[in-house]
């Protein structure tokens, strides 16, 4: 993807107000041999771009002052309520120095599984997105990860699937994390169920309030004819 920037000579919180004002997004491009530049983006054309997978997972295009380079997203800061980018961070790119970043994971035919359509189960994705390592030509939008080999009760970890050459992952903990689950129905209901027992067993606590009243007021019923007896 491409977009466009020009650099900004002025800094600093009330410069970048006055800049956010006439529709510009003050940011930042830091990383290899050069030194950190101010930049700035049209605000308009940048919340369009960031709707778009693409720009936050691969290498971008960047046009600066009539002159290319290849840049990373690396950090978006948002208004706390309103729709508005406050600031953006890039990161340039050395095509012989390795990246880390994460992509997203694109799970398809999971519909055509046994799984799914033969023993009616549920597919459970486990993560959406992995940390990956490679150098810049390598680097994929995404990892497509095939669900038709799903069967009930199966469990589809990190080894099992195949990263595009080039690129490894880049695991904290766990070595061989679950990606995918299958679970029946009935499992995945019973979670739901537990959080409506509480609200089941308060009812029948009701009705039993309810029927306790009546008989609370039995003995008020016999006084009048105490008075009778007395005449």
């Amino acid at each position: 993807m491409k977009f466009v920037a020009f650099e900004r000579a002025k800094q600093g919180t009330g410069a970048s107000r006055r800049l956010r004002n006439t529709g510009k997004t003050p940011g930042i491009v830091y990383g290899g041999e050069g030194q950190p530049l101010l930049i700035e983006l049209d605000h308009n054309a940048l919340w369009h771009a960031l709707k778009k997978e693409a720009f936050h997972s691969s290498i971008l295009d960047m046009e600066l002052d009539g002159k290319g380079g290849k840049v990373l997203l690396r950090d978006v800061q948002m208004h706390p309520y309103k729709p508005m980018v406050q600031h953006i961070d890039f990161q340039r790119v050395d095509a012989k120095t390795k990246l880390h970043m994460k992509v997203p994971m694109h799970y398809v035919n999971a519909e055509e599984s046994q799984a799914v359509k033969f023993e009616h189960c549920v597919v459970n994705h486990v993560m959406s997105e992995i940390d990956i390592s490679c150098l810049p030509a390598d680097l994929p939008e995404f990892i497509e990860v095939d669900l038709s080999g799903l069967k009930k009760g199966m469990s589809l970890h990190l080894n099992d699937i195949g990263l595009p050459k080039g690129v490894t992952a880049v695991t904290r903990g766990k070595p061989n994390p679950v990606i995918v689950s299958v679970v029946t129905v009935a499992e995945a209901e019973e979670p739901a169920a537990a959080a409506a027992a509480p609200a089941g067993d308060a009812a029948p606590a009701a009705k039993g309030d309810a029927k306790a009243a009546p008989a609370a007021k039995a003995p008020a019923a016999k006084a009048p004819a105490a008075k009778t007896a007395k005449k």
